[in-house]
């Protein structure tokens, strides 16, 4: 015990001298860290794990990373709508169409909002969703193996950004529109927008067994910018609500044309009555196309299909289905309590905190209290849907999240700072400073009904002076801070993966011991699996050569090649045979236009080269793995196009 007790006073006084070097006007932060053992409380020992996973959006990177909560250690960067030269994604032969869209194969995306799976309003481990911005998609990641899993791509839709978001049984993932569009899409003068573009909100369907996902309606709705929501929970199951701006459907200088009105909508949606009408058969076959892509996990290959049509159900011809709370302008998260009574709307250019009653708007809509309506649907009165209001609690509202005491803690991006606040009483509790211009804040479970009140992870778009400079373009940070007392407590900042806007945690005891250590080989379905040594071959069909590679400690077979010739395409397809944890093998090969594959125990891959000029290639072991790592490599002769020399593979001249 007392080497334990100096290994944590030597990091408490680590963190105290790290703080006071920060930068020469650190004194109040020294003060601080001493006053708090802030070093201490973040502190993993050495073979100890993170008490939590953290899921950061990468934004603009197209990615989702893996942190350790609290000791902000970077686990892992899961490739969902990027390639990924680390793992091959979307290299290799196998992924590739896992970026397929109906505009063709595009490896790139904004990647926004992970939102984990839930069981009775609980998370629970088994998935996590994240949604494609800039070119619609909603992809899943199954967290047995932390890989893309399936990405489907959403029709009638741009600027994918109110998504995604589950129902608290995994029913539904939603994506709405940001940005409204034509639907369907056709040559129109955008100074025709108003009344002739239209948003969509999309809902797609989760198999309770595997996962497997498919768009099962969308609701066609007014030409608003649709911009974040969340899914009621607990009283207000089987609603949605999404933020609108733009309700004045201007289509230029929105900073301006945009702000008109005195209150834009937050859009309650009644997923359960839109399966009523489906049922009934109001729903509205419409043509389109768009592309589902889904990796399969025993031929170890994905697949992409390209879809036709899609379930229609227009909002303003189905009544009851969606009704319109008013709420402040421009409101950017809309958050709902674990409770499902409290509906908060971050008004962005409001100087309050506005939040709505469920109740009172089932209440509302029973006695047909309407203000109008817009397109055929009714908006409810702003006094009648009113829970409460937190005075002046800071400037900017953005995003709110809960813990489990009846808390609620809102990011304000102008004034950087994080406010707690009572809910019911809506009294300002608390607030702590960020750095800088804090967007999206996080609580694990804090978007269901079970949220811990441990810690609080808020996300920074402004970072200068935090870190060691490195140019004028700086990573974002996440700042942590311990909620548990009745005062927040600033303990840790780290720099991040590409822009996070949001990020989902869950307690490491959920997930980790679900982990899958190795594919097994015998359960490789491959078209192309190599599953010994003996069966490695290298076949011809006209100008395709396909090679059946096997890889082991430490050596490829076969390890020499000949008999290839400029102007072949050629098919690497590398089966690891190692079942044991944590043994991949890399594989490049001189001259591929394409990156290396990192294939792990018991997985088959598949990278193609063709060979421009004659020559003897080397091809190696690109991930370290054994003593005798660097002995892990063989050769490609390759000859002219018209040589007469046959094909020929061997391994120690055998």
């Amino acid at each position: 015990m007392k080497k334990r007790f100096n290994l944590l006073a030597v990091c408490s006084l680590a963190g105290i001298f790290m703080a006071g070097c920060n930068n020469p006007s650190s004194s109040n932060k020294q003060s601080g860290a001493m006053a708090t053992n802030a070093a201490e409380r973040v502190y993993v020992a050495p073979g100890e794990y993170d008490e939590y996973y953290g899921f950061f959006s990468g934004g603009f990177s197209g990615q989702l990373s893996v942190y350790g909560l609290p000791s902000g250690r970077l686990f892992k960067v899961i490739p969902v709508f990027s390639q990924d030269p680390e793992k091959a994604y979307g290299y290799s032969e196998e992924t590739k169409p896992m970026l397929m869209t109906s505009h063709g194969f595009i490896p790139w995306d904004d990647a926004h909002h992970p939102d984990i799976s839930q069981t009775d309003g609980e998370l629970d481990g088994r998935w996590i969703f994240i949604n494609g911005n800039n070119t619609p998609r909603i992809a899943r990641i199954d967290l047995e193996d932390f890989s893309t899993a399936e990405i489907i791509e959403i029709p009638n839709s741009a600027g994918n950004h109110s998504s995604s978001f589950v129902t608290e049984n995994t029913e539904y993932v939603v994506a709405g529109t940001r940005f409204s569009v034509p639907v369907p899409q056709r040559d129109i003068s955008i100074k025709e927008y108003k009344g002739n573009f239209k948003g969509t909100l999309s809902f797609i369907s989760v198999d309770q067994k595997t996962g497997d996902m498919n768009l099962s309606f969308q609701i066609m709705m007014p030409g608003f910018n649709y911009d974040l929501a969340h899914p009621g929970r607990g009283k207000s199951h089987g609603w949605f609500f999404f933020t609108t701006y733009n309700t004045e459907e201007a289509h230029s200088l929105l900073e301006v044309n945009a702000s008109q009105n005195d209150k834009d909508f937050i859009a309650a949606v009644n997923w359960k009555k839109a399966e009523e009408y489906i049922k009934a058969g109001k729903g509205k076959k419409m043509p389109t196309k768009y592309a589902h892509n889904k990796f399969d996990n025993s031929t170890h290959t994905a697949t992409s299909t390209m879809k036709e049509e899609v379930l229609i159900l227009d909002a303003s011809e189905l009544p009851g289905l969606v009704y319109l709370l008013p709420t402040p302008k421009s409101p950017h998260g809309c958050d709902v309590d674990p409770s499902g009574e409290y509906i908060v709307g971050n008004g962005k250019l409001s100087a309050n905190l506005t939040v709505h009653s469920f109740d009172k708007m089932l209440k509302a809509i029973e006695s047909k209290q309407f203000d109008g309506e817009s397109y055929g649907i009714p908006i409810l009165k702003f006094e009648d849907v009113l829970a409460g209001v937190v005075e002046q609690p800071g400037l900017g509202p953005l995003h709110t999240e809960f813990d489990d005491q009846g808390n609620a803690y809102t990011t304000f991006f102008i004034s950087s700072e994080v406010v707690k606040w009572k809910l019911g009483s809506w009294e300002v509790i608390d607030r702590k400073p960020t750095y800088y211009s804090v967007g999206h804040l996080m609580i694990p479970g804090g978007n269901s009904r079970k949220p811990d009140g441990k810690y609080l992870v808020a996300m920074n778009k402004i970072t200068k002076d935090r870190y060691l400079p490195v140019g004028p373009d700086l990573n974002h940070s996440a700042q942590l801070y311990d909620i548990s007392g009745d005062k927040m407590e600033l303990l840790l900042d780290f720099p991040t993966i590409g822009e996070p806007h949001y990020a989902a945690a869950i307690k490491a005891d959920k997930i980790m011991h679900k982990s899958r250590e190795i594919y097994k080989l015998d359960e490789n379905k491959h078209k192309y699996v190599t599953k010994s040594p003996a069966d490695a071959k290298v076949v011809r069909n006209g100008k395709e050569v396909h090679v059946y590679m096997t890889m082991i400690r430490s050596h490829f077979t076969p390890d020499n090649i000949e008999g290839i010739k400029v102007g072949d395409k050629v098919y690497f397809h590398v089966t690891n045979l190692e079942q044991d944890f944590d043994v991949p093998h890399g594989i490049s090969m001189l001259g591929a236009n394409t990156t290396e594959l990192l294939v792990t125990p018991g997985k088959t891959e598949t990278f193609v080269w063709e060979p421009k000029e004659v020559g003897v290639w080397p091809f190696y072991c690109t991930d370290f793995c054994s003593a005798l790592h660097q002995e892990m490599q063989g050769y490609v002769r390759v000859s002219l196009a018209d040589s007469n020399i046959e094909l020929s593979w061997s391994l120690d001249d055998e």
